[in-house]
């Protein structure tokens, strides 16, 4: 059985730095090329980040260029995001999944950007 369990998700200021992670299970993920998306209030879900199998090709959003890092750990099914420079509009609920995406979304975490 697929599972995609995100974490890390939380309140923070504007400015401010988060790292989420996504443990992954059930399937083949060193073969995958995963990404990370997201969903913000009253809108569609989004595209913010992939990589691929080795990490070495790697794919952002415009508005994650330069603030966001995507990373994984092929040991341990996990991958990660890193945020800086946290802006009001990044406030999302955040998942991650294959790129394209193969399985069912897991509940994601909440990234709340406020002051």
């Amino acid at each position: 059985q697929v599972q995609l369990v995100e974490s890390g998700g939380g309140l923070v200021q504007p400015g401010g730095s988060l790292r989420l992670s996504c443990a992954a299970s059930g399937f083949a993920f060193s073969s995958y090329t995963m990404g990370w998306f997201r969903q913000p209030p009253g809108k569609e879900r989004e595209f913010v980040a992939t990589i691929n199998w080795s990490a070495s090709t790697k794919n952002y959003a415009d508005s994650a260029k330069g603030r966001f890092t995507i990373s994984r750990d092929n040991a341990k099914n996990t991958v990660y995001l890193q945020m800086n420079s946290l802006k009001p509009d990044d406030t999302a609920v955040y998942y991650c999944n294959t790129a394209p995406n193969m399985f069912s979304w897991g509940k994601g975490t909440l990234v709340t950007v406020s002051s």
